[in-house]
């Protein structure tokens, strides 16, 4: 898997889950540009597999598919024990993984928020926290969690799927804090409009990015070693405005 045009340099490997579609696949093909070995990780094998094709026509690192569930927890630790042997290391992982289901302003649907929770939040824990150990030891490596804008505030659209980007925000936080005294890096990327099938349950857009800008802007995150990131920036005046307006004022809000 070395880059045959200077087999001498150490490439850096990375773990890509939710790297079938959407960011995850963007992220991919970039890393894979900048050189990285990547485990990409997805249900949908035909998918990631043109994915993975697509990527190592491009760029002068290496994609290797992985079939795998996220809400499958009892697998994980041993898979990801697998990859690491795979790729001879590890440097960087991502968990891009999300679901955000149709829900009606009228709607509570059981499961339909289990499902977000597991995938979400609970899926990020079970892979992350595997990182967090190995990173530990070794006193080195980057956690990247991409969550959401809305998670910021508890917006009435759809409670549960803010609710775990807001679990996972604190979940990288805490990571954050526990691991930087290691010379661990945990960096939480919250996109706004980003071009994805996410869109379809969205009732109105603006500042909407390409899937490939918001894979840069997350690769410069990862390359600048930042803690949190909205993508594209202009979205963290939104989220300062969004946190100072008071709740009583909020709740009323249609978004």
């Amino acid at each position: 898997m070395l880059n045959r045009k200077r087999p001498l340099e150490p490439q850096p490997r990375a773990i890509v889950i939710g790297a079938s579609s959407g960011i995850g696949a963007a992220l991919t093909r970039k890393l894979v540009a900048e050189g990285y070995i990547v485990a990409a990780l997805a249900r949908r094998v035909e998918k990631l597999e043109m994915v993975c094709a697509t990527a190592n026509g491009a760029g002068p690192g290496h994609a290797i598919p992985y079939e795998h569930n996220v809400t499958d927890y009892e697998t994980i630790p041993a898979l990801f024990q697998s990859i690491t042997r795979d790729l001879g290391g590890l440097d960087v992982i991502a968990y891009v993984a999300g679901m955000q289901p149709p829900v009606a302003l009228n709607e509570y649907n059981f499961e339909k928020d289990e499902a977000m929770v597991k995938v979400n939040m609970l899926g990020a824990i079970a892979w992350l926290n595997e990182a967090a150990m190995r990173f530990e030891r070794a006193e080195a490596g980057h956690i990247l969690g991409v969550s959401s804008i809305a998670g910021d505030r508890g917006r009435v659209g759809s409670p549960v799927y803010n609710a775990s980007k807001a679990g996972l925000n604190t979940y990288l936080e805490a990571l954050r804090n526990r691991l930087s005294r290691h010379g661990v890096t945990v960096t939480t990327i919250k996109p706004g409009f980003v071009d994805t099938v996410l869109l379809e349950n969205a009732p109105k857009t603006f500042w909407v990015v390409s899937t490939d800008e918001a894979a840069a802007q997350i690769y410069r995150a990862l390359r600048w070693k930042l803690q949190t990131v909205y993508v594209p920036l202009r979205w963290a005046l939104v989220g300062l405005v969004l946190h100072h307006i008071p709740s009583f004022v909020f709740r009323r809000l249609s978004f």
